[in-house]
């Protein structure tokens, strides 16, 4: 892919992707990830309805006339990306790959933690960390993350290592962060892992997948390789019983996961490559409120 093309590509998502934060994204964002507290911005006569808790007596006293106290949101939050580049994430069969999605949603997440005032940093992971983007705020960041997204890769037959990933997520990060895991969590354990940063961060694991990675069609005796571990294997695809033990797989696969998330006090949103991520996102975002 040539600069231009690249340069294309990115614009092409930041139009799409930026404009589903402006119509729809930026107030859900907004209501399902609050700030650290509040705290006082100014005082302003008392008005008639007004919380008597909230007089500034101090200032009541000088003037003769009530006084409230205004507090507002501490709003500034971090955003961390921790986005699976591993060899499985470009396999897709229909509309676009796993990665491709990744990319889209996290463009989405960006966009909305800008607008909201937030950082926004990436941590980059196959079996090991590949680059970390430390978190800053603006639109020539998040257009510098869209870029590295789409462009970066990992050494060949890279496997997934989530451990490490959150391993280096808890030593980066000393504040609490909004953080999404974008994967098809095909990795080693990581149990252990999510459990310790589950308790510091905030994290939402999003679980992408495509659905050939549910259901296999039916095309005969054929040779597949996995993505990962490069390893041949000849299969039956028209066998009843290797397709529905590789559909069992699957949903065994998912549910560990989610429960896996579940225990440790975090998130798990499962999208498929040919699913409308939009509605995905608002009803995860709705349900935070």
């Amino acid at each position: 892919m040539t600069t231009a093309d690249i340069l294309k590509k990115v614009r092409q998502i930041e139009i799409k992707t930026k404009g589903l934060t402006n119509h729809i994204f930026g107030g859900e964002y907004h209501s399902a990830f609050k700030g650290r507290g509040m705290s006082f911005s100014e005082v302003r006569e008392y008005a008639y309805g007004d919380d008597i808790r909230s007089i500034d007596w101090n200032v009541t006293a000088r003037s003769n006339t009530p006084y409230v106290k205004i507090f507002e949101e501490e709003r500034e939050l971090t955003l961390m990306l921790l986005v699976d580049i591993s060899a499985s994430s470009l396999f897709g069969t229909v509309s676009q790959t796993k990665r491709s999605l990744i990319t889209e949603i996290c463009a989405v997440l960006s966009f909305s933690a800008i607008t909201n005032n937030d950082k926004v940093g990436v941590i980059f992971f196959s079996d090991k960390v590949e680059r970390y983007i430390a978190p800053k705020k603006g639109r020539s960041h998040i257009l510098f993350i869209i870029r590295e997204l789409i462009t970066m890769e990992p050494h060949r037959n890279a496997q997934t290592n989530i451990q490490a990933a959150l391993k280096f997520l808890n030593n980066i990060m000393k504040k609490r962060a909004i953080t999404f895991l974008l994967s098809d969590f095909i990795s080693e354990p990581y149990k252990e892992a999510l459990n310790v940063a589950g308790k510091r961060h905030d994290i939402i694991g999003i679980n992408v997948s495509d659905k050939r990675d549910k259901e296999i069609p039916d095309v005969g005796v054929m040779k597949v390789m996995d993505a990962e571990s490069g390893q041949m294997i000849w299969v039956d695809t028209s066998s009843k019983s290797f397709q529905k033990k590789y559909t069992e797989n699957y949903l065994q696969h998912e549910q560990y996961t989610r429960d896996v998330f579940m225990k440790s006090g975090s998130s798990f949103v499962p999208i498929l490559t040919d699913e409308d991520y939009v509605k995905k996102l608002q009803l995860f975002f709705k349900a935070r409120k």
